[in-house]
């Protein structure tokens, strides 16, 4: 009998080649909460990423050149300082412009399905090169980074060493980031830590805030499985004009929905939502509570959950047991 992690990526390599542009809801069944299962990693060509090419990833991740004025990293907006996001509601492209969503985190990518807010990129290679390009970001075309790289002799270098022959080049940028990106794993957070039989690692408030997550306030019919996303699409209720994957889709049907994010290490990100405008956690599960901020076509699950205010501290306290940062130390660039 298969497993369900191959059943499930057959599920999904079908879904991404005949139906992706109008991928809605749900993925699959709900995942019930866990630990992340590193062996459960599904790695582009089923290999995993050797050290030296994470570490190049690294290098990439920090370097100022990828922007087309030398001003701006991955690092800018996806600061391992602020949770792997920026501190700001909008974060700013490397010409000054604001960009026009909050920078998500990048925790546990390893399991994602579908990148960025609206889901416009399938792997994590695609999910790389597309900040550096974007006018509204980094503005580097890859035409011109690709020569600027083979002019730095590490870059020159370690790519050789890493990919053979065919060296610097845009597919090998975005592998490189990718396996960086990938590394970044949080599976030891007090959450884990009480699943594993730790009764103490988290506090009663926390403990009754898991009881809530999966009952009362339903957290956990969206942010399920081990990393706390169900890798779907919803309208949840905030206000504003982004079509979010409606406008990726050009489907109306799907207008304002946008991914589900995980959870681990959420308390570092503030602040919150595609858009912002919620500045803690706090206030996200007060959003839930009162059932968001604007009512017309938002899902069904969204609606009042009635929750006292001894109950939002304890769901507020159970998302603060994700925690388990990575420590990620900035490397000397070449």
């Amino acid at each position: 009998m298969e497993s369900r992690m191959n059943c499930r990526k057959k599920v999904f390599q079908w879904t991404a080649l005949v139906i992706l542009p109008f991928l809605s809801f749900t993925v699959w069944a709900f995942d019930p909460l866990g630990t992340p299962d590193r062996d459960a990693i599904e790695y582009p060509e089923d290999e995993a990423p050797g050290q030296a090419e994470i570490e190049l990833g690294k290098m990439l991740f920090f370097d100022n050149r990828l922007s087309i004025n030398d001003q701006q990293s991955c690092a800018s907006c996806h600061n391992p300082d602020l949770g792997f996001s920026d501190g700001m509601a909008f974060s700013m492209g490397t010409m000054g412009k604001r960009v026009g969503r909050n920078a998500p985190h990048l925790y546990n990518l390893a399991w994602n399905l579908l990148h960025f807010w609206d889901g416009r990129a399938a792997s994590l290679e695609e999910q790389a090169l597309g900040p550096i390009e974007a006018a509204g970001e980094m503005n580097m075309p890859l035409s011109t980074l690709i020569p600027k790289l083979k002019e730095v002799p590490y870059y020159d270098k370690t790519f050789t060493e890493v990919y053979g022959s065919s060296g610097v080049s845009k597919e090998n940028v975005g592998k490189a980031i990718a396996a960086f990106e990938r590394s970044l794993i949080s599976d030891n957070s007090p959450f884990d830590q009480y699943l594993a039989g730790n009764k103490a690692a988290m506090s009663p408030s926390a403990i009754r805030g898991l009881g809530l997550f999966k009952g009362k306030a339903n957290c956990a019919e969206c942010h399920d499985g081990s990393n706390f996303t169900d890798n779907s699409f919803h309208n949840i209720g905030v206000k504003g004009d982004d079509l979010g994957r409606g406008a990726i889709a050009n489907d109306k049907t799907l207008n304002k929905t946008f991914k589900t994010p995980g959870l681990r290490n959420i308390t570092l990100s503030a602040p919150y939502m595609h858009d912002g405008s919620e500045p803690s956690i706090e206030a996200v599960v007060r959003f839930y509570n009162r059932g968001g901020n604007e009512k017309g076509g938002v899902d069904q699950l969204i609606k009042p959950l009635d929750l006292s205010e001894q109950e939002v501290n304890d769901v507020v306290a159970f998302l603060g047991a994700l925690l388990d940062p990575v420590i990620v130390e900035r490397p000397a660039l070449p």
